[in-house]
């Protein structure tokens, strides 16, 4: 199974760039590698300067040698939202025509659970088991979205499972009810794998999401690594994002300090302090997540932008071998 590597952590401090970053440092270490945007904000293109569609592209000439090829890909949120979108307020309609009654504990499940059903993080789910189990690459990097949309990704498969779970559990009702509201219930959920409704393909789905769960919590395997700039309010949301990140047993492997100062121009005094101030953050950080290795990136003027922009970057990281 190919390795994952997820980049997180508040909009706005580069985990686009790191993760662009980390896909050239793995695809020149000699690894076939796919990167992945699932920001709805959508800014690998913009960093890498390529067009990019929902289906993986293949960044030609990206990687020195070769010997790898470099891929990336937009996940398509809004197509993929309007289609889940459409599933709940269908399945909920249909339950009522069919007639059939559910208890307090079961509408809670299934339609205050099946929220999560409209967002993008569960087409960033079941697309993640489609790259994951596709065998061209052999590492995955996701450019997640802001902290608060990973945290639900994260949570998406065991909350929208509860969800399916009791959404199969009327199939005795529906039998009773007859043919035709068996097939009114159902055909909603068909929606999700594009079949008839049968539910062999409720099962499929479902287990799709078990797998993503699976591989989220694999710790041979997937790591996530926090994004954070040296500001001190952003070591206390990253405490957070650990502590939760580790809660639902996902493995945080490294914490990336981006737009630290390094050397500051001797003649201006506010970038001396700046600097100081850019030291001792980074020092608390270190002290605070002593158990996890702490990498440090320049700041920089302006965005990181173009494939040679993004390799001169790649090459600030440490080593992916």
């Amino acid at each position: 199974m190919p390795d994952c590597i997820f980049y997180g952590g508040k909009g706005g401090v580069g985990k686009t760039t790191c993760a662009a970053a980390t896909a050239f440092r793995l695809a020149d270490a000699g690894r076939e590698t796919l990167v992945v945007s699932t920001d709805p904000a959508h800014s690998l293109s913009d960093s890498l300067e390529v067009d990019l569609g929902p289906e993986p592209t293949e960044l030609e000439g990206a990687t020195r040698d070769g010997d790898a090829g470099l891929w990336a890909v937009e996940i398509d949120a809004e197509t993929q939202k309007e289609r889940y979108e459409r599933i709940a307020t269908a399945l909920a309609a249909d339950l009522r025509s069919a007639g059939i009654r559910l208890d307090e504990e079961e509408v809670e499940r299934v339609f205050a659970s099946g929220a999560p059903a409209g967002s993008d993080e569960l087409a960033a789910l079941d697309l993640l088991v489609e790259y994951v189990d596709d065998g061209r690459w052999d590492v995955v990097v996701f450019d997640t979205a802001p902290t608060g949309h990973t945290l639900r990704l994260f949570d998406t498969p065991e909350v929208v499972g509860l969800a399916l779970e009791t959404t199969r559990s009327l199939r005795g009702q529906v039998r009773r009810i007859g043919t035709a509201a068996r097939s009114a219930v159902l055909g909603p959920m068909a929606a999700m794998t594009g079949s008839s409704g049968d539910q062999d393909d409720l099962v499929a789905f479902q287990s799709r999401l078990e797998r993503a769960r699976e591989l989220l919590t694999d710790t041979e395997t997937t790591e996530f690594r926090v994004v954070l700039l040296p500001e001190r309010m952003a070591i206390a949301e990253s405490e957070r994002l650990v502590d939760r990140l580790r809660e639902a047993d996902v493995s945080v492997g490294r914490l990336v300090v981006n737009q630290v100062l390094e050397e500051p121009d001797p003649d201006c005094s506010r970038c001396h302090a700046r600097y100081e101030r850019h030291e001792t953050r980074v020092r608390e950080i270190r002290e605070t997540f002593d158990d996890l290795e702490v990498v440090t990136l320049p700041e920089r003027e302006g965005e990181v932008q173009g494939l040679e922009a993004v390799r001169a970057l790649a090459k600030r990281l440490p080593s992916e071998e």
